[in-house]
């Protein structure tokens, strides 16, 4: 998986998941916690999440073919909705059921209580390392903007994915530790089945958000204004276009983005020429976005009365 794509934060929340998961299981049936078996769920949705986002990386590495000539890039975008929608939603629902089953037997008491108790404190450690790894490989592709731009912004699935969960586990964590805690100190199972409740619904939330992002990613989206402006520069700067016409990109993976456009060349700009200008065009454009792997240019000429009837401005080249 490329740097992109966040192997490590993916390998880190995997480990700390699957032996929190184990160890909530525990918890879970010796106190008899509805919370703490929410938690568990969670954890165990967590680590089949982690799971397919690495073979959705692997997977995306194959080599194009005669059926897929664009390569297999989306297969990440694939896996991240898939994660994103199916699982969050099963631990979700599931969530939500087990504490609809606990408010119909409230006289359902926790035993042993100091044992989730200490499970929960232990797993916000462990929930809170993960996070901190998914924050750090998340740092160098966020820039200066926030991160609520960075999750909407990232073309790599793996690492808001990995990050969410994260958050999203500790704040179920939280959920938990109250419901729980609640419980033992009044006596009322409700609390715990209330916290088993906000957990729930908290994994649906996620689940709505994550798939809307990554349904976007799988639709295909184009690059973003900046990046356009500067293959729109490496057009720009060549004596032989006239304009740039049309320009079309859109993202085949999170390391792989095609560049399609229509240059205006004077008409006497022999073929040879264009030929040559063509070439260097499009090492100038992966010299500027070394993602623009796939660019195809199509040379025409400039006729405002045609190009007027289209959706998209002329961009004419800037005078020295």
């Amino acid at each position: 998986m490329s740097a992109s794509g966040g192997g490590k934060a993916i390998i880190a929340a995997m480990a700390a998941n699957l032996g929190i998961a184990l160890t909530k299981l525990v918890a879970a049936l010796f106190s008899g916690s509805a919370a703490m078996l929410a938690e568990a769920v969670h954890s165990f949705a967590d680590t089949i999440n982690q799971v397919l986002l690495l073979v959705g990386g692997r997977r995306s590495r194959k080599s194009a073919d005669q059926e897929h000539p664009f390569g297999y890039g989306r297969e990440r975008y694939l896996f991240a909705f898939i994660v994103s929608i199916v699982l969050f939603s099963v631990g979700g629902a599931y969530s939500i059921y087990e504490s609809i089953q606990k408010f119909f037997e409230p006289h359902h008491e926790i035993t042993n209580w100091w044992l989730p108790i200490a499970v929960i404190v232990i797993s916000i450690g462990l929930e809170g390392f993960s996070f901190r790894t998914a924050r750090k490989e998340s740092l160098p592709f966020k820039g200066t903007g926030s991160w609520i731009s960075f999750i909407r912004r990232a073309k790599a699935p793996e690492l808001p994915v990995v990050l969410f969960e994260d958050t999203a586990a500790l704040i179920g964590l939280v959920f938990a530790l109250l419901g729980v805690g609640l419980t033992v100190i009044t006596g009322n199972p409700v609390f715990d089945a209330l916290g088993t409740l906000l957990i729930g619904l908290l994994l649906v939330t996620v689940a709505i958000i994550l798939g809307s992002v990554t349904k976007s990613l799988l639709i295909g989206e184009g690059a973003e204004p900046d990046v356009v402006e500067r293959i729109r520069d490496a057009f720009n700067q060549h004596p032989q276009t006239e304009a740039l016409i049309h320009l079309r990109t859109l993202y085949l993976g999170p390391d792989e983005m095609l560049v399609a456009a229509k240059v205006a060349f004077p008409h006497t700009t022999k073929l040879e020429q264009v030929a040559e200008a063509i070439d260097q065009m499009e090492v100038d454009i992966r010299a500027a976005v070394p993602v623009a792997r796939v660019i195809y240019i199509e040379p025409d000429i400039l006729r405002p009365e045609r190009e007027a009837m289209t959706t998209d401005a002329i961009v004419i080249k800037s005078a020295d």
